[in-house]
């Protein structure tokens, strides 16, 4: 079989793709094995340093394949320790990935695609245009290159990862649970799946086919609403995906996986901040077992919403907790750097 022409991305293939392709050049299996411990075990980008590979295997592998190594174009520290990232993709696109550090934990937030479809109202990300999904290689090389910004700047490794940067994971639901393999896997990163939450804006269909799948990672809901009405005007997607078909596929994943699942609430200033609003939410709550955090909004120049008072998110914190429903108040990380939730977005130019 001829494989000489255009060079093909070889983290793309699977390990039985690769033996495949080694056999054509008249290689052995185990040079695959060996090829794919240096691409995921020890996240090598560059062929000349795969030592235990002879050199004319090399330059094979270098006038056939190429390793589209995801790059830090510039970082920026916040005064809270956060490290947000601007990463330069193969094709000169753009996505940003942020380093949250706290006393118990080093957490990776990384991008899905470049851009987004879904215009939510409340997020920077939602204004840019989506163009194009991520490779499961360039998620994954996000999460190297935050780990090793966490070594370098904190010397501790990451432990945990939030599929929560730009784009809407479930839109690119192959390469999102590709990435998360590789992450995983013990010829990969290694790292525990219950260590990983993918954040979702609510496709019903793509939440039963995670229940399908039996994932065992986490699964967050960008919620913020409880009510159809209010969802519909923060969130369009919620047109197609109403809170009773979310509701419906949420009771499928968690009959399939036994995974509770974690509710994203913005609370914004008069408009979801009610006690009202906390009894809808509560409500919600009951058809399977889950956790509510409660998120700060951060400001963004596109859009007029304001962070309720402290008072209220507390009460309606409060209303929660009584109604027996854990719950977290998540106070913004990285808000000096544009690094918060909701406020990724790549400035042209």
């Amino acid at each position: 079989m001829d494989y000489i022409g255009k060079k093909i991305d070889i983290r793309s293939l699977s390990l039985d793709q690769l033996k495949e392709r080694l056999q054509a050049l008249g290689e052995p299996n185990f040079r695959a094995k060996q090829i794919y411990e240096w691409l995921w075990q020890k996240s090598c980008t560059d062929f000349d340093e795969m030592t235990n590979l002879g050199k004319s295997l090399r330059d094979q592998l270098k006038a056939n394949y190429i390793i589209h190594a995801v790059v830090v174009d510039k970082s920026q520290y916040s005064s809270d320790k956060t490290i947000k990232s601007t990463f330069r993709l193969y094709d000169k696109n753009i996505i940003e990935g942020v380093l949250i550090p706290t006393p118990d934990r080093m957490t990776a937030c990384v991008s899905s695609q470049v851009g987004c479809s879904l215009t939510c109202k409340f997020c920077a990300t939602g204004y840019m245009d989506r163009k194009r999904n991520l490779n499961a290689d360039e998620i994954y090389d996000q999460v190297v290159l935050i780990n090793k910004q966490a070594l370098e700047n904190y010397q501790l490794p990451l432990s945990n990862i939030v599929y929560m940067g730009m784009g809407e994971p479930l839109l690119n639901y192959a390469q999102v649970l590709r990435s998360i393999d590789r992450i995983t896997s013990v010829d990969g990163l290694n790292m525990a799946a219950k260590r990983i939450t993918v954040s979702t804006a609510g496709i019903a269909k793509m939440i039963k086919k995670l229940g399908d799948d039996g994932v065992k990672f986490n699964l967050a809901l960008s919620l913020h609403a409880a009510n159809d009405k209010k969802r519909n005007e923060i969130m369009p997607i919620n047109e197609q995906n109403s809170l009773r078909a979310l509701a419906e596929a949420l009771k499928y994943y968690f009959a399939k996986t036994k995974n509770p699942v974690t509710y994203e609430y913005i609370v914004f200033n008069g408009f979801n901040d009610e006690l009202t609003d906390a009894a809808e939410l509560a409500l919600f709550c009951k058809h399977l077992p889950c956790k509510v955090n409660i998120i700060e909004y951060n400001p963004i120049t596109f859009a007029d919403f304001e962070q309720a008072a402290e008072d209220k998110i507390d009460r309606f914190a409060a209303f929660l907790r009584k109604k027996g429903i854990t719950t977290h108040v998540r106070r913004s990380r990285g808000k000096d750097i544009d690094a918060a939730c909701g406020q990724l977005a790549v400035k042209e130019g």
